[in-house]
């Protein structure tokens, strides 16, 4: 591809994982080699931690504990609402509690795996390491794991695993783990070690000589734009997959801190590794404004099928046994419906493409629960499963328990995110970016279960521990209101906002953020060609231009006002989707959750470039008519070879 869309700077690499031990060694050895602070140098040093979900929530709570003065800055009345709350169906974790065969090793090839080799192995397997510590932590906070009939914690299987590692609480997973992560965020708060500063959005961040010193942030109520102070940063805001409009993510879910700390020099890698989500709600109308997930955890008893032949519009409960394709099955007959997220739903696509899909607009394909109930009798489904079985009733006006729930692939969830090295540190320093808000574990495909493992492993125990050898350098030197840098980025906030106000146009914000959407899942979903990459990166400049042209924006600054809320995030999520789209053009090949056309197996499946794109795409803002800049971090391999990716 001919690089008019970007241009290839100095290539950039990891140097914090400890290189010279086994990869089994690297995170202890990391922890021992760092430097320390002592508890009564914690007390002179301040964190502002961005974010409460599980990532922000622990980290807080847990360098609260340490000694540390905190800020955390939320946007939503309470930490418990969170977007983490929605996670439904697990978290993972290597215990072999069922004793079918699972270890520490196998859970980080299988992650290594499911993310089509695109993930860095140091970190993955410290992931793999701490989640055993995580599962212990969160009993002793209370957390009601479901439970076995003798009272040991119970399992099941998520999708790209053969064995059964996943805890949970029916499908309330996420809400049970934030409670407990609450709780003790609200502990520090108590004791006067966390400052809260609850309804606050980060809208900028404050670098002074080249360090992460403070933010930038809005009183979403008052309308105040202040700055605030620390020793370090932490950003723990989430993904990205509002970019795309219609997604799982709550309403307010946002790119805003990560982008606007991309713009201050902090490197965003491999955006345009998004993940569709194969079991949601089909979408239902024109004007509908989110997706409803359900939980992956549904196709451990649910089969997926559709009917064998085209425009076949019968009740499913009279179509023959043999008249179903239960394709997954059919297609991959070691893992059946249990395959990663990426495969599931590009098969779901592909069988509705090829008219065989349900449902009113064709767009769905059924999960039916009658041989799991028929087998396992109803009250232990209901058991399992009984509140994603109400929720789908009350949103379809369908029973589950009479009729085959309808699904279809939606936007999920994002690998990509800010780069980050083994200590979760950008490649700015002093801002540490945790959970979803960075790249680190995934690869180009996020395995089920594990986005809530990532979250509280960085939390609670590999950022508490590496933050210290970077904060054993300071205090830093005092910076206050009137420096130049904090009246720099201030005043630029300021300035923004005046300017949505004042271009009054005849579009609303909303209505930007459909367009864009729409366009971002047509040409960069669950498909991308260079035909369709070069489309949108045509027509983003122009929706771009006509935002800062003829977008209105009622109300005022200084109050309460959402739709400049509103506003500042789908201006981010404009530039943003620009980027997706040249990371997607410019990586020529199918990995996970980024499948191009042009690239796949001869039976439909992802076709790696391993010689030429076995590298993390870490990307350098530049200002708008300047080609981004492509730094490249080599992927090594020691102990997961690469190998075309089977499920079969």
């Amino acid at each position: 591809m001919a690089l008019d869309l970007f241009t290839v700077g100095d290539p950039i690499a990891d140097t914090k994982a400890p290189r010279d031990v086994p990869i089994g060694e690297r995170w202890s050895e990391r922890r021992f080699r760092a430097k320390l602070v002592n508890p009564a140098n914690r007390r002179k040093l301040t964190v502002i931690v961005v974010g409460t979900g599980l990532a922000g929530g622990s980290a807080a709570a847990t360098l609260g504990e340490a000694g540390y003065k905190v800020k955390s800055f939320w946007y939503q009345d309470s930490p418990r609402r969170a977007h983490s709350v929605a996670a439904q169906g697990g978290i993972n974790a290597a215990k072999n509690y069922r004793n079918d065969g699972d270890s520490v090793h196998r859970l980080f090839y299988d992650t290594v795996k499911g993310g089509d080799f695109r993930a860095r192995e140091d970190n993955v397997h410290r992931l793999a390491e701490v989640s055993v510590n995580i599962i212990d932590q969160c009993v002793a906070q209370g957390v009601p794991f479901a439970r076995e009939y003798g009272g040991l914690l119970d399992n099941r299987s998520f999708g790209g695993t053969q064995v059964s590692r996943t805890f949970y609480a029916r499908g309330q997973t996420g809400q049970q783990l934030l409670y407990g992560a609450y709780q003790a965020l609200e502990r520090q708060m108590a004791a006067g070690t966390v400052e809260q500063f609850p309804r606050t959005e980060m809208l900028d961040l404050i670098v002074v000589d080249g360090r992460a010193r403070g933010i930038v942030a809005r009183d979403l109520i008052t309308g105040e734009i202040s700055t605030h102070f620390a020793d370090a940063v932490v950003l723990a805001t989430g993904g990205y997959s509002n970019v795309f409009y219609l997604s799982t993510n709550a309403k307010g879910s946002n790119a805003t801190a990560i982008w606007r700390a991309h713009k201050r020099g902090a490197l965003f890698a491999n955006p345009c590794y998004t993940q569709i989500h194969p079991t949601c709600i089909p979408v239902h109308g024109e004007y509908q404004s989110k997706l409803t997930l359900m939980s992956e955890s549904l196709r451990n008893d649910g089969r997926v099928w559709v009917p064998k032949e085209r425009g076949d519009t019968r009740d499913p409960r009279q179509i023959p046994e043999d008249e179903r394709d239960y394709y997954l099955e059919r297609i991959y007959p070691s893992f059946g419906n249990l395959v990663p997220r990426d495969i599931a739903s590009r098969q779901a696509k592909n069988v509705c493409d090829e008219g065989r899909g349900v449902g009113p607009n064709g767009l769905g394909v059924y999960l039916d629960f009658a041989e799991a109930m028929q087998r396992l009798g109803r009250p232990a489904i209901e058991a399992k499963y009984g509140n994603l079985f109400d929720m789908y009733a009350q949103i379809t006006g369908e029973d589950p328990y009479e009729v085959p729930m309808r699904i279809y692939p939606a936007v999920h969830y994002t690998m990509g995110g800010l780069w980050v090295d083994y200590d979760l540190q950008s490649n700015v320093p002093g801002l540490f970016v945790i959970g979803e808000a960075n790249f680190s574990d995934h690869g180009a495909n996020r395995l089920g279960a594990s986005a809530l493992m990532q979250g509280l492993a960085d939390g609670y125990f590999v950022l508490p521990n590496t933050i210290n050898d970077y904060l054993a350098s300071g205090p830093f030197d005092k910076v206050d209101p009137q420096h130049p840098a904090a009246v720099e980025a201030l005043e630029g906030v300021r300035a923004q906002t005046e300017k949505l106000l004042s271009i009054n146009g005849n579009r609303t914000t909303a209505s930007f953020h459909r367009e864009l959407g729409r366009l971002m899942f047509d040409l960069c979903g669950m498909e991308r060609s260079e035909e369709s990459l070069r489309k949108a990166l045509d027509r983003i400049p122009e929706i771009r231009q006509e935002f800062w042209t003829n977008v209105k924006v009622p109300g005022e600054a200084g109050r309460f006002n959402q739709s400049l809320e509103h506003a500042g995030r789908v201006a981010d999520f404009i530039e943003l989707a620009e980027l997706m789209c040249v990371d997607a053009l410019h990586r020529n090949e199918s990995c996970g959750g980024h499948f191009r056309a042009e690239s796949q197996t001869p039976d439909g499946e992802a076709l790696r470039d391993d010689e030429n794109f076995a590298y993390v795409a870490a990307w350098e803002w530049t200002p708008e008519g300047v080609p981004p800049v492509l730094h490249k971090e080599d992927l090594e391999f020691e102990y997961v070879h690469l190998a075309q990716r089977s499920y079969k």
